[in-house]
């Protein structure tokens, strides 16, 4: 155990950028082949993962550019559990909008992408017309729980690896050469 320990905290910011790029290609999959049209929070929680992917992508290499002689980048793993606990605390605005526990902005009222091609065909009446996507509309859950709630507990407990990464005791740490 305290091997996987040493493993995850020493490369933390590989397998936070590995588990952002999986639950952003989820969250693609979900949208693409489920055809689940994600709401104007679902994308802003997406925006979150997107900063995970750059922090931890810059660290990861920076990491093995100086051969990982000093362990996981700890300033990056305190940088990767802010970005985390922002995407928990926004699923869990969102989980608590679907709930009804209060009331969502009005940005919340419909989602998806405005382009120009769309825009046309819409004129031109070419096009289809897409339903507004709703925040507090439940599309899709699992065991009890939407995806904006899977999406907080995910992230949270991403927040919390990162901070044990970064808290890591000195004999997690490789000695200096």
């Amino acid at each position: 155990m305290r091997g996987i320990y040493r493993l995850l905290t020493r490369w933390w910011t590989a397998f936070a950028l590995a588990a952002s790029l999986a639950l952003l290609g989820a969250a693609h999959a979900f949208q693409h082949f489920g055809d689940l049209a994600p709401c104007n929070l679902c994308l802003k929680q997406r925006e979150v993962y997107w900063g995970a992917v750059a922090i931890a992508l810059v660290a990861t290499l920076w990491h093995l550019v100086s051969r990982g002689s000093r362990g996981t980048p700890r300033i990056a793993a305190f940088l990767l559990a802010v970005v985390f606990a922002t995407g928990a605390v926004t699923a869990v605005f969102h989980l608590g909008g679907e709930m009804d526990w209060w009331d969502l902005p009005a940005t919340c009222s419909g989602g998806g992408e405005v382009n120009l091609e769309g825009l046309a065909s819409l004129a031109l009446g070419t096009g289809p017309i897409e339903p507004a996507v709703f925040c507090d509309t439940v599309t899709w859950r699992f065991l009890g729980l939407s995806m904006a709630g899977w999406n907080a507990l995910i992230a949270a407990a991403l927040a919390v690896f990162s901070l044990l990464a970064a808290k890591r005791p000195k004999d997690a740490r490789a000695p200096r050469n």
